[in-house]
């Protein structure tokens, strides 16, 4: 059965000499380096012992793989059905989602306070198992979409081409932070810098690239599955890590590493099996996705940030503590000077329940240390003045 021509009515085609212009070339040169740029400054965050910690104890792992490889394939599998999407359409959305999890996961997860050493442990076993996985998946789920070897066309090299990406400068980021700890300060501002001012570069050149023809594959449909199918994969793989009881990094970390794709094998898989007149405008639906996936991994991140404002800690409860029993005992310290084997406690700034500040609290252990000192001084002194006497 062939794949009907979907895209006919509207005349579309690529732009001339697409994937082969300076722009393009380009384009690919500084997303290769800025993903070398983005796994050098979180290999630096990463710790070898940490590492082997999660193979030697793999629960986040396995079940990060089980949501990675189970959840997404299905939500994408269940979205073409839900919407009625016709072949091709349901085509592209199941390569998307049979895809191994990307690098952007690694940033989300470093902004979300997650496990950085098991985002990247997951990111590297993933796009490993993509080499047995996707073909296995694409032969499960194209059943009746795809009559063609669609599991031939799993792009093996970019595979290894994306592992290698991502372990050569992390073992150098990790080297680092063991052997030179004191260039990481630099390598992550530097890192930081280069990442914006090439994300810029990378948006403007895509706009000069794609240009208006991205605006085909904006459907209604489309639109909805392309939002919906991140945001499913964000929820279910944090409820999933929730239902093991991983503690909150790590669930956080299963969530933006489920969600997130590698859209540029997407493309690659989409480019070697359909021609542009067969598949049309849905040559760019990873990129849509991906825009997606950026938008509400972005969101998250700011929903988080602005619940740990509200919340306090339980490290800051702590300190709140110890400045309320500090302000308890102060008085009579203050009047009767410290007792033997007596010590001030830490003070703190945290805010107290009685209003005193950080300052105040402060001066208090200052004079509890003075009083403390002057009633050693006498002590000594008195000693000093008896022993002289027992001498005479």
């Amino acid at each position: 059965m062939d794949a009907p021509n979907i895209t006919a009515p509207l005349n579309f085609t690529l732009p001339p000499n697409f994937g082969k212009r300076p722009t393009d070339k380009a384009l690919s040169i500084i997303l290769v380096f800025l993903l070398l740029i983005i796994m050098l400054s979180l290999g630096c965050t990463m710790e070898f012992s940490k590492i082997k910690a999660h193979f030697w104890k793999p629960k986040g792992l396995v079940i990060a793989l089980i949501a990675q490889y189970g959840i997404m394939p299905l939500t994408a599998f269940t979205l073409g059905k839900v919407f009625r999407l016709n072949n091709i359409e349901a085509l592209a959305i199941l390569v998307c989602g049979c895809s191994p999890g990307g690098t952007l996961s690694n940033v989300f997860s470093l902004a979300m306070k997650g496990d950085m050493n098991l985002s990247i442990v997951m990111t590297t076993c993933s796009t490993f198992f993509a080499l047995g996985m996707m073909p296995l998946l694409l032969y499960i789920y194209s059943n009746g979409i795809y009559d063609g070897d669609l599991k031939d066309k799993v792009p093996y090299k970019g595979i290894v081409s994306s592992l290698v990406l991502v372990l050569i400068p992390c073992t150098i980021g990790i080297f680092l932070k063991a052997k030179r700890p004191q260039y990481v300060r630099y390598i992550k501002k530097g890192g930081m810098i280069i990442m914006l001012l090439l994300s810029v570069a990378i948006t403007a050149l895509s706009v000069i690239n794609v240009g208006k023809s991205i605006r085909f594959v904006m459907t209604p449909h489309l639109l909805a599955t392309s939002s919906l199918m991140p945001f499913i994969g964000f929820l279910l793989g944090y409820i999933l890590s929730a239902l093991f009881r991983l503690d909150g990094r790590c669930s956080r970390t299963v969530s933006m590493e489920t969600g997130c794709q590698n859209v540029q094998l997407c493309s690659t898989i989409l480019n070697v099996t359909f021609p542009p007149e067969v598949i049309g405008p849905l040559f760019f639906f990873p990129l849509l996705y991906m825009i997606f996936q950026l938008g509400e991994g972005v969101f998250l991140i700011s929903i988080f940030r602005c619940y740990e404002k509200i919340k306090p800690s339980k490290d800051k409860t702590k300190m709140i503590y110890t400045a309320a029993a500090t302000e308890e005992i102060t008085p009579g310290a203050l009047g009767n000077g410290t007792h033997k084997g007596e010590e001030c406690s830490p003070c703190t700034a945290a805010p107290s329940p009685s209003g005193l500040d950080s300052g105040e609290k402060a001066i208090q252990c200052d004079q509890l240390e003075k009083a403390k000192d002057k009633r050693n001084t006498k002590e000594e002194s008195f000693s000093s003045i008896g022993s002289s006497n027992y001498q005479n």
